[in-house]
């Protein structure tokens, strides 16, 4: 998810805003362009890619990456080209649902929609037979996992290795997000403010519709933190948080920490990254980029592998 623009100021602009916005063909919104992962799957997702694994294929570790509100699996595709060539493990990408689609198909999907997408791939691959499966989110994907860890979604399947969160949003940096209930009606939509090359990666227009609902993620997610999250026997989990983070505030990370807990009662791990950035992992299409954000995503590229390769 890109930086929640501060609702207040928006309502005032909302109410000039027609319906629904004015896409174009370039744009995501638009209805033209469409998330790659849809016309080829199996250059994404593992269990298109091998179907049928062999004993030695099924027992390598399997990351699936999982992007945030309102992105793509564009959000991953440093890390896909970061790992090209090894064969240690694999990758798989998924497009979170009613993403990477038309705007009306955005604004008509749920959190539900959203995080169907990642257990849908997780199932496919422990259908197939992949025996060491590891889950990597960004921002938003991160509190859907957390939910279905919560919701014993994991419970009748085979038990995830790792789950790494890059900056999982709990707490909003920007906290107008919770006025999103009575003002979103009004308001119909927000546009963002972003250059042409990310219109087509990520959606320009946000539909209140959708803010609302990660505004219902997001509450059920602190409730579930609140009375406490454990994760599944012989998992793993570790947070990567960008200390100055202008959409997910790094007190989520603190949240994170006290809520949850190893299935023996241990704490999970946080590490919090010099950096103020959001999603600080994808760099492609920022408007700059400093050497220290080049070694913060190799270092956590590197050590998110040396974790699922234990």
């Amino acid at each position: 998810m890109k930086t929640i623009i501060s609702l207040l100021v928006l309502a005032v602009v909302g109410l000039a805003c027609s319906p629904e916005p004015a896409t174009t063909k370039d744009m995501l919104d638009g209805g033209t362009l469409f998330d790659p992962s849809l016309y080829n799957p199996g250059n994404y997702l593992l269990s298109k890619a091998i179907p049928t694994p062999t004993l030695e294929q099924a027992k390598k570790p399997v990351i699936i990456a999982c992007h945030g509100y309102c992105a793509t699996t564009f959000e991953w595709d440093e890390f896909r080209s970061w790992s090209n060539g090894r064969t240690d493990f694999y990758l798989s990408r998924v497009l979170l649902g009613g993403h990477g689609r038309s705007y009306d198909e955005f604004k008509s999907s749920t959190w539900h929609d959203w995080q169907a997408a990642i257990m849908d791939e997780y199932s496919q691959l422990e259908k197939a037979g992949y025996q060491n499966i590891s889950l990597l989110t960004s921002s938003t994907s991160g509190a859907l996992l957390l939910e279905l860890v919560a919701s014993g979604s994991f419970a009748n399947h085979i038990k995830p290795r790792n789950l790494l969160l890059v900056d999982p949003i709990v707490i909003p940096s920007d906290k107008s997000l919770s006025l999103i209930g009575a003002l979103g009606p009004t308001l119909g939509y927000i546009e963002t403010k972003q250059s042409a090359d990310e219109d087509k990666v990520y959606y320009h227009f946000w539909p209140q519709e959708t803010l609302q609902q990660l505004q219902s993620l997001l509450t059920i997610v602190r409730q579930d933190l609140e009375k406490g999250i454990t994760l599944p026997l012989g998992c793993s989990l570790k947070v990567y948080k960008s200390k100055k983070d202008p959409t997910a505030d790094p007190v989520s990370a603190v949240l994170i920490y006290q809520g949850t807990q190893t299935a023996d009662g241990k704490p999970v791990n946080i590490e919090l990254i010099d950096s103020d950035l959001h999603v600080y992992t994808r760099l492609k299409l920022r408007d700059s980029v400093a050497d220290k954000d080049q070694q913060n995503q190799k270092a956590t590229f590197a050590d998110i592998v040396s974790l699922v390769m234990r």
